[in-house]
């Protein structure tokens, strides 16, 4: 329930950096399907008990007097006055869902401990206090994380799971009523105090800038829900993560601030489906404050303009809370809102319900090509440990996959890992492979990414902890030999009855498209036409629904094997494409064949472009109101349109290369959507062909930090910027758009040597 100081806050005052999109109130039809919505998540079991809420408030309790004691003793023991002892205090405020109210049952809680000036982190926090706890019996599973990012103390406590932070800051007494929401309390703060302090002020924000809690809160359930089922929730894996979610779902409704949650929901995917990104995402206007800490601005700071799905936390210091999203999960986070967009508007049209939104995704029989990485270790707290870390630089396959083929292979994460119940400390993690579509190819081309993967393992390597026993394979598996135990029960499921959205759809579609071809939809692109291949496959099982996706995830194959496969012991990775001929065996290399692969196609999103999707009209007499429907959406296009146009748009150009140097981390991401997506809607090839971009060092076109991935129009000698750098970089230039558009790589080179000595002869004279 909202607490009364919330709801009435905001009375007669506008929400967000813009005026809504509509102030219209609920209908009789949203009230309905809101009922339906919030029995569906009850039925989920999203709510925890009475008895459970009372238990957490305990724990709450319990530890909020552990940290007191625990203040008063070190103070005592650095040598404080008694007055100061008997003053000495430590606060527990909590944040994330838990402060947010959309926990569910066995939720860990995030809460945060504020000490004074005296009680260091190091020290005291990861010293004294840890080892009160550790001698307490009712605490188990004590983790701390003194080096991570936001230093953390994992334990549960009575059974309930507790993540701490520390905030130490620069009171010698921290007062009952302390109030964090002030700017003040950063004044001389560590970045670690500001970063763990951070979690609370943006969670009371985002409470302080929705019209109406309750309404927020069903929503971002349902949303937390959705996306845990569609397999895109996971900040460490490249989506978005329980902040990221809150953010987008309150903007929503500042913009539909009247609106129930079924509404909402709507509405959530028909935005955020037309949202160009990177244009951010933003409660409130930004502020520089005063303490000088950096916020996110892309006209400043470089790093920020190379942020391809900005979401900005409204509390100071405001930072992208999503730096996390690359372009191949941007690319699947927008086709799932293409998705839960075209089930809404079916849902209007009484053509789908709540169960169909909710459907969770066929990971496992979307692609034909995976990568699979296996971690172990000798014992338990190694294995923790070691879990942890690899978890934390996962993302990072990705990114150099994507770079080094020049987003030609691109990546699915899963967002959970797998266990072999057989092989105790150890845990399996997979990513989807498929070639870009609509990009023309040629048989016998490769990609060959072995020095990437390696180059990845040694960097996992380098782990200051590392033990003896800690281990990292990576593997190619295809579908067929995908091991049993990611599939519930260890048992490969056949592929169901159920017929699934994409399925109806595209059976529908096929139907409508015999019968009447040209009124099939409207719109720039057909996204739901028979173009095979171009499709991402959306195949989803019938399994009970559960809240966690690692277990909820249910899949179909139309294999079953008895058993797994040994998991091969291969310390490099090559992804060779070849035509998928039964008799060939997959070498020590790992041969990956990319032919016409059953996967996803790229949704077309255009910087710059409103319209970014097509839409099949409902029929006329689905709902009572549907003759107003195409009235209505023109005109929220239109106000979107103007609400997007924001004043960072210009943050959307491509760098200079010195800005690429600058930045080693950054400048990979750095991509033109506009290119990527209009080449995704060439029809693609019906042969069973291969693409390639080889990874070779020798050559000169290995693994390197120099390459720049630039626009189609930079082929144009008007726009070269680069002609300036060193003449070695130029065969790398070459080599990427000799890939790319298929022009032989010494023509290229010769050209550009020109363009070169060129510029140095107008130099001179």
């Amino acid at each position: 329930m909202a607490s009364p100081g919330f709801s009435n806050r905001n009375n007669g005052k506008r929400l967000g950096i813009t005026e809504p999109i509509s102030l219209g109130g609920p209908t009789e039809y949203d009230v309905i399907k809101t009922r339906e919505l919030e029995k569906y998540l009850q039925d989920a079991r999203l709510y925890e008990s009475q008895e459970e809420a009372v238990s957490r408030e305990e724990v709450l309790g319990r530890l909020d007097q552990i940290v007191k004691i625990w203040v008063k003793t070190i103070s005592r023991a650095k040598g404080l006055n008694e007055q100061l002892v008997h003053e000495a205090n430590a606060k527990i405020f909590t944040f994330g869902s838990y402060r947010l109210g959309v926990h569910g049952p066995g939720a860990d809680i995030d809460t945060l401990c504020v000490g004074p000036r005296h009680a260091t982190r190091e020290e005291d926090f990861f010293g004294e206090l840890q080892r009160m706890l550790s001698e307490m019996p009712e605490v188990t599973e004590l983790h701390p994380v003194p080096d991570a990012h936001v230093p953390v103390m994992g334990f549960k406590f009575s059974g309930v799971s507790i993540d701490l932070l520390y905030a130490k800051l620069s009171l010698w007494v921290i007062p009952e009523d302390l109030d964090i929401s002030q700017d003040s309390i950063l004044q001389n703060a560590d970045e670690q105090t500001v970063r763990s302090l951070n979690g609370c002020r943006v969670t009371d924000q985002i409470l302080h800038l929705v019209p109406s809690i309750q309404n927020f809160r069903t929503t971002l359930r349902c949303m937390r829900l959705w996306a845990k089922h569609r397999g895109v929730y996971s900040n460490v894996a490249g989506f978005l993560g329980g902040i990221n979610w809150a953010l987008l779902v309150a903007r929503i409704c500042q913009l539909y601030p009247n609106a129930l949650p079924n509404m909402l929901v709507s509405r959530f995917f028909r935005v955020y489906t037309q949202w160009r990104w990177p244009n951010p995402v933003m409660l409130c206007a930004i502020e520089e404050g005063s303490l000088g800490l950096q916020v996110w601005d892309p006209r400043r700071n470089p790093k920020d303009k190379y942020h391809l799905m900005p979401i900005i936390t409204p509390a100071y210091p405001s930072m992208n809370s999503s730096y996390n999203v690359s372009s191949s999960t941007l690319r699947i986070m927008l086709e799932e809102f293409q998705r839960g967009n075209e089930i809404c508007e079916a849902m209007e049209a009484n053509k789908a319900d709540w169960d169909t939104l909710f459907e969770s995704y066929g990971f496992f029989e979307a692609y034909k090509n995976y990568l699979q990485i296996d971690i172990s270790a000798e014992n338990a707290d190694d294995f923790r440990k070691w879990k942890g870390w690899v978890e934390s630089r996962l993302r990072q396959l990705t990114l150099k996959i994507e770079r080094h083929t020049y987003d030609m292979l691109q990546c699915h994460p899963h967002p959970g890992d797998f266990s072999d119940k057989s092989r105790p400390f150890h845990s399996s993690y997979f990513m989807g492979l498929q070639r870009k579509q609509g990009v023309p190819v040629t048989e016998g081309e490769q990609f060959d990414i072995r020095a990437t993967v390696e180059e990845f393992k040694q960097s996992v390597n380098r782990y200051t902890l590392l033990e003896r026993g800690m281990e990292i394979r990576v593997s190619h598996v295809k579908r067929r030999n995908i091991p049993n135990f990611v599939f519930p029960g260890e048992v490969r499921p056949l592929r169901p009855s159920k017929v699934t959205w994409g399925s109806r759809r595209d059976s529908e579609l096929k139907v409508s498209g015999d019968a009447q071809p040209d009124k099939l939809c409207e719109g720039k692109t057909d996204l739901d036409g028979s173009d095979g291949g171009q499709k991402r496959k959306l195949v989803d099982d019938t399994v009970e629904t559960d809240s966690r996706y690692a277990k909820s995830l249910h899949l179909c194959s139309g294999e079953v094997h008895a058993a797994s496969p040994p998991v091969s012991n291969i310390s490099s990775c090559s992804t060779k494409c070849e035509s998928m001929d039964a008799n060939k065996k997959v070498d020590d290399s790992i041969a990956v064949s990319l032919e016409k692969i059953e996967n996803p196609a790229d949704i077309p999103y255009q910087n710059g472009q409103i319209e970014v999707l097509s839409r099949c009209n409902p029929p006329n007499d689905s709902l009572p109101a549907a003759a107003n429907t195409s009235s209505s959406k023109e005109a929220e296009k239109m106000a979107l349109e103007k609400k997007m146009a924001g004043p960072y748009v210009s943050h959307q150009a491509l760098p200079e290369l010195d800005e690429l140097e600058d930045d080693s981390e950054y400048r990979h991401q750095v991509k033109d959507f506009s290119r990527n997506m209009r080449s995704s809607q060439m029809e693609p090839s019906e042969e069973s062909v291969s693409v390639s971009a080889p990874v070779n060092s020798s050559n000169g076109a290995g693994p390197s930090t120099d390459s720049y991935n630039g626009g189609l129009e930079e082929l144009e000698v008007k726009h070269i910027t680069f002609v300036c750098a060193p003449i070695f970089r130029l065969s790398k230039f070459s080599c990427h758009y000799s890939i790319m558009f298929r022009i032989p790589c010494g023509f290229l080179y010769l050209v550009a040597c020109a363009v070169f000595v060129l510029k140095i002869f107008c130099l001179f004279l």
